[in-house]
């Protein structure tokens, strides 16, 4: 019984499903390391974060 009851709550929550971590390896102007980009973007600019 408890599956169900799981399951039936799960199913009202797709707000999290919604957006997506994204990480991009960026090179500082200053020091000329790399250093690392996240963020979270919804699941419809993923390919826009990573174009810029």
């Amino acid at each position: 019984m408890a599956k169900k009851t799981v399951a039936t709550l799960q199913e009202g929550k797709t707000d999290g499903r919604s957006y997506t971590k994204v990480i991009k390896m960026v090179k500082s102007p200053k020091t000329g390391a790399y250093i690392f980009d996240e963020r979270m973007v919804p699941n419809d600019a993923v390919k826009d974060f990573f174009k810029n």
